[in-house]
């Protein structure tokens, strides 16, 4: 059984290409049976961001393909349309891939801490869907096992940045002083909530939350003296924000291009700083064609966080020594896997060999041979049958000069030289 890594993320495909990849909540359960349900998938999981969609499986034999192929059939895709942006990690490649993945080594933001729980979520959504087995279970333990180790032994995490972070940071560069502003939060999932305290610690002075349900956005905005309203009344006070900060899980646009319009003529062309951080996007790409709007998508945000990937390049390299090491542990998890079955195989076929030798000599017995004489013949047949394969395999090896195969045989067998 190999462990496949398979996907695409920010570095590999522009957001046009990732939120056409991107699993919606209510769709991944469906999404992981019908993985399953490949004939060569042993194992799945799923994990969807704003950042990247990537399944982690175990196959056997023809599982790759299988997969490859599935990928972007479920999006109603062909493969030409999807494969330029693809990765495929195979075995270790594939472990060090979530462990750095996990750490927050392979993030927009080097270092963040949002993606551990979004794995985190992953992982239990495949255990719920019964997608995962002793493979993944064991991969996915040991990369949250790594993660915190690298959160301890380095500092990795030192003077935390966020996409929400980042959203804030490039507002203050336009807007400088946010005493005067009004920021729209659009959302109530965990960006939005560190948008908010952010927004709130640098003194922003009129705070609104939208959201779906109207007793999630009061629940956010409340510690932070803010506004909640439900998304229904979006167009009432659209007009009211300096600022929009949005990223929900919507499958559609939340804001078109004619509701910006309406709002910026009752703000008497006064310009609207705009964030999209969601993916698929919430706002119109066609927003960003209108004159007073200064529109940016989570792509857009790479300048602002480089200055922090620089400062974090010390203790990432740390981190991935210690990734390089704990690839290496689990490699060796992973070949006493196969051990165990190799062992396990071997003992069954003594057996098999015991049995037919022994229901033979019973036979012997029962016919009124000598005892003496069956005893000779069961031992003489036994150890021929035992012998046979290894002898002819030691054999060729010896003949074709495998010289590692002939010394792996004394030491298994315990043969001197002498």
């Amino acid at each position: 059984m190999s462990i496949i890594a398979l996907g695409l993320n920010h570095r590999t495909a522009p957001i046009e290409v990732r939120e056409r990849v991107a699993f919606a909540p209510e769709r991944l359960k469906d999404a992981l049976r019908e993985m399953l349900s490949l004939p060569q998938v042993r194992e799945g999981a799923i994990v969807s961001t704003c950042n990247r969609t990537e399944v982690y499986a175990a196959v056997a034999g023809e599982g790759e393909g299988e997969l490859l192929r599935w990928f972007p059939s479920a999006h109603g895709l062909s493969v030409e349309e999807v494969r330029p942006y693809l990765y495929l990690h195979e075995e270790g490649e594939a472990i060090r891939h979530l462990l750095r993945v996990s750490c927050g080594l392979d993030s927009l933001v080097l270092g963040e801490p949002q993606i551990l729980g979004q794995i985190k979520t992953a992982y239990a959504q495949a255990g719920e869907a019964r997608a995962v087995g002793p493979v993944l279970n064991r991969m996915f333990q040991h990369a949250f096992a790594v993660a915190k180790q690298v959160r301890t032994d380095t500092a990795i995490g030192a003077s935390p940045i966020s996409v929400a972070f980042a959203a804030v940071s490039l507002a203050r560069q336009i807007f400088g002083d946010f005493g005067s502003k009004t920021a729209l939060l659009i959302g109530a999932g965990e960006t939005i909530e560190l948008a908010a305290r952010h927004l709130h610690g640098n003194g922003i002075g009129r705070m609104i939350v939208a959201n779906r349900t109207f007793e999630r956005a009061h629940a956010l905005a409340e510690p932070f003296g803010g506004f909640a309203i439900a998304l229904h009344e979006l167009s009432d006070h659209l007009h009211e924000a300096d600022m929009v900060i949005t990223a929900t899980a919507s499958q559609l646009p939340i804001l078109g291009k004619g509701a910006v319009e309406s709002a910026l003529k009752r703000r008497k062309r006064r310009p609207m700083f705009m964030v999209d951080i969601a993916v698929p996007r919430d706002i119109e790409p066609e927003v960003g064609e209108l004159e007073d709007v200064y529109l940016y998508t989570v792509d857009d945000l790479e300048q602002v966080i480089d200055e922090n990937r620089r400062s974090r390049q010390e203790a990432a390299q740390q981190a991935e020594e210690i990734i390089d090491a704990q690839v290496g542990h689990f490699l060796d998890w992973l070949r006493m896997q196969g051990s165990a079955d190799i062992i396990r195989d071997l003992r069954a076929g003594a057996e098999q060999a015991r049995d037919e030798v022994l229901e033979r000599a019973l036979g012997q017995l029962a016919q009124g041979q000598p005892a003496e004489e069956v005893l000779r013949h069961l031992a003489h047949a036994l150890t021929n049958k035992l012998m046979h394969a290894p002898t002819v395999a030691l054999r060729e090896a010896c003949q074709t000069g495998q010289i590692e195969t002939v010394e792996a045989a004394r030491l298994l067998f315990d043969l001197s030289r002498d």
